[in-house]
């Protein structure tokens, strides 16, 4: 314990800022790239691109939070939009009771909403830990290929109920008409709003590396490499997965209520098994494993989306011929591609 703690004191995170290796350095060109375009498109007057760089960083941090459970766990998620749209769902909702000043849920003694990130952010996190708690414990009692279809089989009980839930919007889905506040920020205002999502981005790839780099990161890789071996040591793998799938399905809880404040919007889309996928696709081509793996892959993967879906329907194609070279010529996906085997985890 004395060990973690040591290890998530505010200098460490200093620490980790200084380029040292060349991993190290493409990583920051990367978070310096996504701020610097961010900045140049506020001062050119292009709205969108500023919000697309907000969109990027909501993104990557979703798909960090899927790699720590995939990447660094082994356990191939299928399920990661249930928690995305829980908490889209539930900043959503809140949002909905504050400006309609009428209890939540319909039920009477229950407290109106409200627009406050911080408390949405509060509620997000507990609920997505217990969810993340209980799909984690039954998914874990399996392996394989019946671990990938337990967590799709979540993900779509939770899509089904988000289309037949009409109080809040069924299949048309929730709009959130003013965004939620932070204390002391406008958070209307497009770039101030792109630097909380970098901020969050950055608190979860720090956290991600704090992790990883203590006792419970070596035992968690451990358990994806040998849990037999892990097992012969005393340490029993289960409950240090289940520790890291439920972090992870807080970090993407945590992208979704910010992603639903960024377009005004959530609808049962973000549960859709289809972003389950889109947020694999991000981790493997940024680098399963790598930890600004899914920062190069959301930025990929959005440009692509952009830029080429404004040129053909068919961008989907494009991006499966370049998923197909990343999966057999660069196993390490663009970050490994561009650093090799140095691995900064």
């Amino acid at each position: 314990m004395t060990t973690v703690l040591n290890s998530l004191k505010p200098q460490a995170l200093v620490s980790t800022l200084i380029p040292q290796t060349r991993e190290h350095w493409i990583n920051l060109l990367l978070i310096l790239g996504l701020v610097g375009a961010a900045l140049l498109a506020q001062y050119l007057g292009e709205r969108f691109y500023v919000n697309l760089a907000s969109r990027i960083a909501i993104i990557a941090m979703a798909a960090v939070g899927l790699n720590l459970a995939l990447g660094f766990g082994g356990m191939v998620s299928f399920g990661h939009a249930a928690f995305f749209g829980l908490g889209g769902y539930v900043a959503g909702i809140c949002a909905y009771h504050a400006f309609n000043m009428n209890p939540a849920l319909g039920i009477g003694f229950l407290p109106e909403g409200t627009n406050q990130m911080l408390t949405i952010w509060a509620f997000t996190l507990v609920l997505s830990g217990l969810l993340g708690l209980a799909i984690g414990k039954i998914s874990l009692g399996t392996s394989g290929v019946y671990f990938i279809m337990i967590t799709l089989a979540f993900a779509q009980m939770f899509y089904y109920f988000g289309i037949s839930w009409p109080a809040y919007g069924g299949e048309d889905g929730l709009p959130i008409y003013l965004r939620n506040e932070l204390p002391l920020i406008d958070t209307n205002n497009r770039l101030t709003f792109f630097f909380v999502a970098a901020a969050m981005l950055l608190i979860s790839l720090w956290l991600s590396q704090r992790l990883m780099g203590s006792r419970f990161g070596a035992a968690l890789t451990m358990a994806r490499l040998n849990p037999v071996r892990l097992a012969t040591t005393g340490v029993d793998p289960q409950p240090i997965k289940l520790m890291a799938f439920v972090i992870s399905a807080m970090i993407t809880a945590l992208a979704g209520a910010l992603y639903a404040d960024l377009n005004g919007f959530v609808g049962p889309n973000m549960l859709s098994w289809h972003f389950s996928g889109e947020l694999i696709v991000i981790v493997i081509l940024g680098g399963v494993g790598r930890l600004y793996g899914p920062l190069a892959g959301a930025i990929l993967f959005v440009l692509m989306e952009t830029w080429l879906g404004g040129v053909t329907r068919y961008w989907q194609f494009w991006l499966g011929l370049i998923l197909l070279g990343v999966v057999l010529f660069a196993r390490g996906g663009l970050l490994g591609l561009l650093a090799g085997r140095d691995k900064d985890v």
